[in-house]
């Protein structure tokens, strides 16, 4: 079966997800505009529900739990891991997308603030970590994926309880030492599920979806 394209304008955002960071300098700007497929958009989107879906889920669990259990259990979940893989694959725009996506619809579902966009943004980072690691390391480890998760991880969370802190008038030192058990908590989730399912979804993906003729030919010269 052949894949379908669709022909996006040069400079769009997902035209640009699609262009690695390391394309071979005598590349010209208009073959590196490149396109992406119907097929690629569909699993995007198809990661974009799961996480969204799931943070939903485990959200709508942790609100049953004590309150000082709360704060752990909501950092249970597959935003970050999947955020990654389509950095990974897809490049750091649609890996920046997905990840913010999945906060932005889970939080309309649950509880919208000012602080979605933020949050949004700040998990972005991870699509975005993981379209750089593609650079340094083209088919990575479970071990080492988990080994990146760490830091991308803890600048997250650092961001988030710093952004917590700014916002509600809270010492940002305070706001670290309350929010340790999280971090904690983000850190292991992110490094178990990059392990055992980041690995083996990256793996999955390339192995099932054709690349663009013009994105092999501007990866592979």
């Amino acid at each position: 079966m052949s894949a379908s394209w669709v022909e996006l304008p040069c400079g769009s955002l997902v035209t640009a997800s699609v262009i690695w960071l390391d394309y071979p300098s005598n590349i010209t700007l208009a073959e590196a505009c490149l396109t992406i497929t119907s097929r690629e958009a569909c699993v995007v989107s198809a990661l974009i529900a799961v996480g969204a879906v799931t943070r939903v889920g485990l959200g709508q669990l942790a609100l049953g739990v004590p309150i000082p259990l709360y704060g752990v259990m909501i950092k249970v979940g597959l935003t970050e891991t999947l955020a990654f893989v389509s950095g990974f694959v897809f490049g750091p725009a649609m890996g920046f997308l997905c990840g913010a996506m999945i906060i932005v619809i889970s939080d309309l579902l649950m509880i919208p603030g000012p602080w979605t966009l933020f949050i949004a943004a700040i998990v972005g980072i991870f699509g975005l970590g993981g379209a750089a690691i593609r650079l340094f390391r083209r088919d990575p480890s479970p071990l080492i994926l988990g080994a990146f998760a760490v830091p991308f991880t803890l600048l997250s969370e650092l961001l988030q309880n710093v952004w917590f802190a700014l916002s509600f008038n809270v010492p940002i030192l305070g706001a670290l030492v309350m929010g340790a058990p999280s971090i904690l908590t983000a850190i292991a989730n992110n490094v178990i599920l990059l392990t055992l399912v980041g690995a083996k979804v990256i793996r999955l993906i390339e192995s099932t979806i054709p690349r663009s003729p013009s994105a092999t030919r501007v990866r592979n010269p």
